[in-house]
This record gives C-alpha cells, structure tokens and sequence, in this order.
C-alpha cells in the first residue's frame, strides 16, 4: 500500500500498465481527513478492471474504490469491507447493468454487490453475490 497518490505515482509511473485508469481515482477519497490518498497496488485486480473495460468498451466511472479505515467507517462501509484493500463501485446506466455483470463475472471478479446506481466488484476467495437495499428489482430485468 502507498500512503499517498503522488507516493504510488513516483513509485510506479513507468510501469503503470492500465491505460484507463489513474491512480488518483483508485486511492482513498477522504480529501486528507484521515490520509493523503492511500492507495492500494493490486495487478491481478487493476488487469481484471482493465479487461472489463476493454471488454465493454466504454468509460467504467469509479464512484469508490480504495478506502483508509477511518474513511469507510466514515462512509457506512462494512467492518470488514473490501474497499479497505482494493475493491470498486462502478457507476450504471440503466441500459448496461446486466451487461456488466454478466462482463465481470467472466473476467473473474469473485464478489459482486448488485446496487441501484452501481456495480462493487472485487476479488474474494468463495464468490458471492448480493443485493444492497432496494435494488433487487431493478436487476431482475
């Protein structure tokens, strides 16, 4: 884990290999109440998000990605969030959720949050999928 965005970025810049993606919007967005942007380096899961997008070939705009533990408490994330390493919220249209999902599972995302206004992917060792209040509906279609 780098502490900062601009630490991950000296750290890695020539060998950043995700073209879509940029690490301030991987890292932590508590705006340096509780860190300086601390991200977490994940190539197993940034070549995953990569495939995703290449596979849909449109823009995945991350609502939520990495959180520092005071940030997701902050938030209402869950105490053992994988946010807290790597994991993402990715934000939906209407017209690509299944898409989506059916894209992520493919490329091997194990944990899937089926949400209103968005997808959370990230990579666990049992699969799991769930509905967050109020979405299970809306994925039904």
């Amino acid at each position: 884990m780098f502490r900062s965005v601009s630490a991950a970025k000296s750290a890695l810049g020539d060998t950043w290999a995700w073209p879509n993606f940029q690490i301030s919007e991987l890292a932590c967005r508590c705006g340096g109440r509780f860190c300086d942007g601390a991200y977490w380096h994940a190539p197993g899961f940034l070549n995953r998000l990569q495939a995703l997008r290449d596979s849909c070939g449109q823009a995945l705009i991350i609502t939520s990605a990495h959180r520092c533990p005071q940030w997701n408490a902050a938030v209402g994330g869950a105490p053992m969030s994988r946010h807290k390493t790597i994991a993402v919220d990715i934000l939906l249209s209407r017209q690509e959720r299944q898409q989506l999902r059916m894209l992520a599972e493919a490329i091997g995302f194990t944990g899937i949050g089926l949400a209103r206004r968005f997808l959370h992917l990230d990579l666990r060792p049992r699969p799991a999928v769930w509905y967050y209040p109020g979405s299970f509906d809306l994925w039904q279609t």
